[in-house]
């Protein structure tokens, strides 16, 4: 993995956000224009997928800010790190507290997307430690 062989602890997690916003954009993308599809697939309301889509297009945008930075700050990585964990528990709490009643295929669309979001929270983590005993 391209991500896990970098040795500059800066590096890896200036890569793991690179990687964090061209996936996030690409969700955020399919969301906004495939809603209507995705919908009927999944049976998770186009709206909700909508407006999921927007929110990631800020993110996209709040993660392009961070990598102009000279450098990704401790305070920067802890934000995306909790944004990430917010992501992920609210994406399991609407399906698990029945605000959205997806279909089998929807529930492995939410819990495939909370996953990997998962990940790129626990990727930060390790690079903003990584990062700081380096």
């Amino acid at each position: 993995m391209a991500i896990a062989a970098d040795r500059n602890p800066t590096h890896f997690l200036r890569r793991v956000v690179q990687a964090d916003l061209a996936v996030s954009g690409a969700a955020g993308a399919l969301q906004l224009l495939a809603a209507g599809p995705l919908e009927r697939l999944t049976a998770i309301d186009a709206g909700l997928l909508r407006g999921s889509g927007l929110v990631l297009m800020g993110w996209i945008a709040f993660l392009g800010w961070a990598l102009s930075r000279p450098a990704i700050t401790a305070p920067l990585a802890r934000t995306m790190i909790g944004v990430n964990i917010a992501w992920v528990a609210a994406s399991v709490l609407v399906w698990l507290e029945g605000a959205i009643a997806p279909n089998a295929l929807g529930v492995a669309y939410l819990l495939a997307q909370a996953a990997v979001v998962a990940v790129f929270a626990e990727l930060q983590f390790f690079g903003l430690r990584r990062q700081q005993r380096g």
